[in-house]
C-alpha cells in the first residue's frame, strides 16, 4: 500500500504529534529497556483454582488490575451498562479467557512490557502465543508503528443515466468545505480525511475517509456521512433515483482488494530479530526452516487466491477482539495481512508483520462493559489517546503467534501440540 505525498506527510506529523520523530527513530533502533529480567506469570495447575489466584495475584502485583468481574469476585448486575451494546438480553455467553505476556513492545505509543488477555476456547492456542512472547522478550522486543489510521463509509447515488451522474459528482466534489462543516457540526471527534469518487455505469460511489480517534469509528463515520449525503441531496442541482448509505465498498467487515490500496482503521507494521540461539532455544527449530517453510507456504497461500500471505492472524486477534469489546466481526477485515520470514547475515531469523485493516478502539463500543474494561485496563489501553498504543500491541501479539505456528509447522511439532494441550484428557 502506498500514499500520496499529502497523506505521507499527516501520517509523519500524527506520528511527530506523539513523540518528536528523531527521539522516535532512535527508541526503535536502540529498544531501551530498564529491565531485561522476564516476568514470569505462574504457569502450573492450569486448571487449579490455587494457581488460577496465583495468576490473578501476579497481575495485579505487576500491571494494578484487580479483575474482579472478569475473575468473578465481583457480580455484574447493572444492566443498564449493556445500553447501546445488545438488544432483546438474556445473559452473558462466557468465553474463557487467558493471559500472555509479558509482550515487550517498542512503539510509537506503546512501550513497555505487557499482559495481554485473551478469550478463547481453543486449546493451544494461548501456549502458542505465550511461546511466541518469549521469544521475542528475549530478542529485545517488538518494534511496533501504527502508520496511519483511517475509517471509511462509501455511499452509492443511482441516477437515470451517466449524464446525469456526471452533473452531480461536478457539483458534488465542489463542496469540500460544506462537507467538513457538516462533520464538525455532527461530530466532537470524527474528521473528514479524504473524499473519492468511483464511477460504474449510472452508478457513482463516493468514499469518505475519517479519522476517528479512539473510537473504532463504524457508526461514527456512519452518522457523519448520513448528514454529508442528507445536505447533498437536498442541494444538489439534480437528484438521483436513489442512494444508500453504504455501497458495500468500504469494505466493512470483508476481506477484499482493496485492503492493500486503502487503511481502513489503524495500518500497523511489526518486526523482530532473533538470534539462532532464541529460535533453536526457544521455538525449538532453526531459522532456515522457518524461512523455508515461509516461503512454502507463501506460494500455497498465492494458489488460494488469499488476500495477503499469513498463518492464523484471525487466531490471535478474535481472541483479543472478545477480551477487549471490539467488534469481533471485524475479525474479516482486520485478519488479512502480511506475513514475512528471513534469514538475516549472521543465522538468525528475521520477521515482521503488516496489519492494513486493524479496526480496534479503546471507547465506545464494547470497550466499557465490565470485563472488556478491565482486560483493556490491564494493558493501561482503556480510554481516551490510547487507541494506537492497543493496536501497536495487538500487531505484536499476532507477530508472537505467526513465529510460534512457522516454528512447530517447520518442524512437525504442529500435531502433537495439539493433542497435548486441545483435547480433553
Amino acid at each position: 500500500m502506498s500514499y500520496p505525498y499529502e497523506k505521507s506527510l499527516k501520517a509523519l506529523w500524527r506520528i511527530n504529534s506523539i513523540q518528536e520523530i528523531n527521539s522516535l527513530l532512535k527508541k526503535l533502533k536502540e529498544r531501551p529497556f530498564e529491565s531485561k529480567e522476564q516476568k514470569q506469570m505462574p504457569t502450573r495447575e492450569m486448571f487449579s483454582a490455587e494457581f488460577q489466584q496465583d495468576r490473578l495475584d501476579f497481575l495485579k502485583r505487576i500491571t494494578g488490575a484487580e479483575l474482579a468481574t472478569l475473575s468473578g469476585k465481583s457480580k455484574f448486575e447493572n444492566l443498564s451498562t449493556l445500553e447501546g451494546n445488545i438488544e432483546n438480553y438474556i445473559g452473558m455467553s462466557q468465553v474463557p479467557t487467558g493471559v500472555i505476556g509479558p509482550v515487550r513492545v517498542v512503539g510509537t505509543s506503546a512501550h513497555g512490557d505487557f499482559f495481554v488477555p485473551l478469550a478463547t476456547s481453543e486449546g493451544a492456542l494461548i501456549a502458542s502465543y505465550q511461546r511466541g512472547a518469549k521469544a521475542t522478550f528475549l530478542a529485545g522486543g517488538i518494534r511496533s508503528v501504527c502508520l496511519t489510521e483511517n475509517v471509511s463509509r462509501a455511499p452509492l447515488f443511482r441516477f437515470n443515466d451517466i449524464a446525469d451522474l456526471g452533473t452531480f459528482v461536478v457539483w458534488a466534489l465542489g463542496q469540500e468545505e460544506k462537507m467538513h462543516e457538516i462533520v464538525a457540526a455532527t461530530s466532537r471527534f470524527a474528521k473528514l480525511e479524504d473524499i473519492s469518487s468511483n464511477i460504474e455505469g449510472n452508478q457513482l460511489i463516493i468514499t469518505f475517509g475519517y479519522f476517528t480517534g479512539d473510537a473504532s469509528g463504524q457508526n461514527m463515520v456512519t452518522i457523519c456521512t448520513d448528514a454529508i449525503c442528507k445536505w447533498l441531496i437536498e442541494n444538489a442541482p439534480i437528484q438521483p433515483k436513489t442512494w444508500y448509505i453504504e455501497g458495500n465498498f468500504s469494505g466493512d467487515k470483508k476481506a477484499t482488494a482493496i485492503s492493500f490500496i486503502h487503511v481502513r482503521g489503524k495500518k500497523v507494521s511489526a518486526e523482530i530479530e532473533m538470534s539462532y540461539d532464541i529460535v533453536n532455544q526457544v521455538l525449538k527449530t532453526t531459522p532456515a526452516k522457518m524461512a523455508e517453510y515461509w516461503q512454502a507456504s507463501t506460494v500455497g497461500a498465492i494458489q488460494t487466491g488469499s488476500i495477503g500471505a499469513q498463518g492464523h492472524y484471525a487466531n490471535g486477534l478474535a481472541a483479543l477482539f472478545i477480551a477487549t469489546g471490539q467488534d469481533a466481526a471485524c475479525v474479516s477485515e482486520a485478519s488479512v495481512g502480511i506475513t514475512r520470514m528471513e534469514v538475516t547475515e549472521d543465522g538468525g531469523l528475521y520477521a515482521a508483520v503488516t496489519l492494513p485493516n486493524l479496526i480496534v478502539g479503546t471507547v465506545g463500543g464494547g470497550t466499557g462493559l465490565p470485563t472488556q474494561r478491565e482486560c483493556l485496563e490491564m494493558m493501561d489501553c482503556y480510554g481516551a489517546d490510547k487507541a494506537r498504543k492497543f493496536a501497536e500491541i495487538c500487531a505484536a501479539v499476532v507477530l508472537s503467534g505467526e513465529l510460534s505456528i512457522a516454528a512447530a509447522l517447520s518442524v512437525g511439532h504442529f500435531t502433537s501440540a495439539h493433542q497435548k494441550l486441545g483435547r480433553k484428557k
